[in-house]
Parts: C-alpha cells; sequence; structure tokens
C-alpha cells in the first residue's frame, strides 16, 4: 500500500513537470493570439503581415544563402555543445581519477582539433567572395 502512494506522488511530479512544459511551450502562442491585433495591413502585396516594424519589405523572402554559411553555423554549434560538455569534466576535474580524466579530455579536445584541421583543409575558413557574372547585351 505504501509503494502505491509514492508510485503515485512520482506520477504526479511527471504529470506536473508534463504539463508545465506544454504550459511554457504554447503560453506565448496564445499570449500573442489573445494580446495581438486582431486586423493587419491591407495594403498592397502586404496582406497578411503580422509583424509591422514600420519597415516596408523589399524583394522576396526567399533567397538563396551559399552552402559555407551552413558550416560555419555547423561548426559553430559543435563547438558550443563541445563546451557544455567541457565545463562539467572542468568542474569535476582532479577529484577521483586525475590522469584518467586528463586522457579523456585530451582525445575529446584532439577530436575537435581534427574538425578544425578538417574543416580548414577542405577551404570552409576561407572567405572568397564570388564575382558577379559578366552582363551582357542584348543589342543585336
Amino acid at each position: 500500500m505504501m509503494m502505491q502512494a509514492e508510485e503515485a506522488k512520482d506520477l504526479i511530479y511527471v504529470f506536473v513537470f508534463c504539463l508545465s512544459g506544454l504550459a511554457f511551450a504554447l503560453g506565448p502562442i496564445l499570449i500573442a493570439l489573445l494580446l495581438g491585433p486582431r486586423k493587419t495591413r491591407q495594403t498592397a502585396n502586404k496582406t497578411g503581415q503580422f509583424i509591422e516594424c514600420g519597415v516596408d519589405p523589399i524583394g522576396d523572402a526567399w533567397i538563396r544563402y551559399a552552402a559555407l554559411y551552413y558550416l560555419y553555423a555547423l561548426v559553430f554549434i559543435a563547438f558550443a555543445v563541445d563546451v557544455l560538455y567541457l565545463i562539467p569534466v572542468a568542474l569535476v576535474y582532479n577529484r577521483h581519477f586525475a590522469i584518467r580524466d586528463l586522457v579523456e579530455v585530451v582525445i575529446f579536445v584532439g577530436i575537435l582539433a581534427l574538425v578544425i584541421v578538417y574543416a580548414w583543409k577542405k577551404g570552409v575558413f576561407e572567405w572568397n567572395q564570388k564575382k558577379p557574372a559578366p552582363k551582357t547585351s542584348t543589342r543585336s
């Protein structure tokens, strides 16, 4: 009987945690729907815009970016996540197994160094500006 009460208590904690996560996810959306303006601008080619910042949109929103920008983003994300793994290691470093910890950190940072070397060899860090194609005249 006692075990069922503890399990029910744990289940309530999980349920409250899930509800709070759902509230944090859906809360801003509901607040924006309740407090946001009901009407949008109805001028030429601007219907359906919910955000009015005062700047007229210029051109199409669908533009192409070079794949190089995505490589920069991937390298940045890789190193940001790696820092998140190194901080806990630095906090507990030299408590129990100092040599083993040092070897693990050296291996981890070594793999990161290989990522940098690989990206460098592939030319990810080189900023080469593309020259626009020469304009040809259509006169005959």
